[in-house]
């Protein structure tokens, strides 16, 4: 057999392995590369989202960037994301190196924790609606004045209730990666550090933190750029409100494009969303310096 020709025993063939990737190529083209192209020219046009597709050049760009909405829409999706991160990150860290520890029920633990991210955002958000009732829910079921508050009626507490939902949605996900993180950090830097007397919070300030770094880089980067993509649980919980309190980014080119029918605006904004999360997942991965990618036991 050539050199050319030769593989290693159960791989398949250089030569096969582009058309493997075909069907993966195809999938992604369809259905990302396409909509999004298909979304750009949208941005161009006037359509109601029924009748005829007419073309405006720039109007709907200029509509949008002029709307004086947009900038507070702009920071209350920087905010929903800056303080859900904030929350989150260190919960999951935590978490994620409790579970990747040999405590006892260990394992169910972990599949507890897990269930918030199976179930639907919307579902999530018409429970704790439900639940948040200041005159059928938890809190006057229970005689307690402390839960019996206009939780979604005042701007900035509507604004904590969609950070809490949603940090407690997706903990378990992110907390799932930083167990892998954890579970790969030799144990021997840890035995090391115990023989120099290091105890469990030097141990976790000294080694799991820094061992983290690559895993709070992608962790962050999912984080932040699907924060972007908040939607169906903002909407079926606040609906934007307490006035504009809680209208995100993803929630205003909704009611642009199906409330009022203004389809132009709505691509601008779903263009305006795709440019920043790409911005920020850049920003994210040049912090992680040129190594990003690079395993995190390197140097070990």
């Amino acid at each position: 057999m050539s050199p050319h020709t030769a593989h290693s025993p159960g791989r398949p063939p250089r030569s096969i392995l582009p058309w493997l990737a075909t069907p993966a190529l195809v999938v992604y083209v369809g259905f990302a590369v396409v909509p999004l192209v298909g979304v750009f020219a949208l941005s161009f046009t006037t359509w109601d989202g029924i009748g005829t597709i007419h073309g405006s050049g720039l109007d709907s760009w200029r509509a949008v960037l002029a709307d004086p909405g947009l900038p507070h829409a702009l920071w209350v999706t920087f905010l929903v994301m800056a303080v859900s991160w904030a929350v989150q990150t260190p919960l999951s860290i935590l978490l994620g190196t409790f579970l990747a520890g040999r405590q006892r029920y260990r394992a169910v633990l972990g599949v507890v924790y897990f269930i918030p991210l199976m179930l639907s955002s919307a579902a999530i958000a018409i429970a704790y609606k439900a639940l948040l009732d200041p005159n059928f829910g938890l809190g006057a079921g229970l005689n307690l004045p402390l839960l019996v508050q206009d939780w979604l009626g005042r701007p900035g507490l509507a604004f904590g209730v969609v950070v809490f939902v949603v940090s407690w949605q997706f903990v378990p996900f992110h907390t799932l990666i930083y167990q892998g993180g954890v579970q790969q950090i030799p144990t021997s830097l840890y035995e090391a550090a115990q023989l120099d007397g290091a105890g469990r919070v030097r141990q976790f300030f000294s080694i799991t933190l820094p061992q983290l770094k690559y895993t709070v880089i992608t962790s962050s980067t999912l984080m932040v750029v699907g924060s972007l993509t908040f939607f169906d649980l903002i909407f079926v919980l606040t609906e934007g409100g307490p006035g504009d309190a809680t209208r995100v980014l993803a929630l205003d080119m909704y009611k642009r494009g199906f409330q009022a029918s203004l389809m132009g605006p709505a691509s601008v904004i779903a263009v305006i969303l795709v440019l920043v999360g790409l911005a920020l997942a850049l920003l994210l991965r040049r912090l992680g310096g040129r190594d990003a990618g690079a395993s995190q036991l390197e140097g070990v």
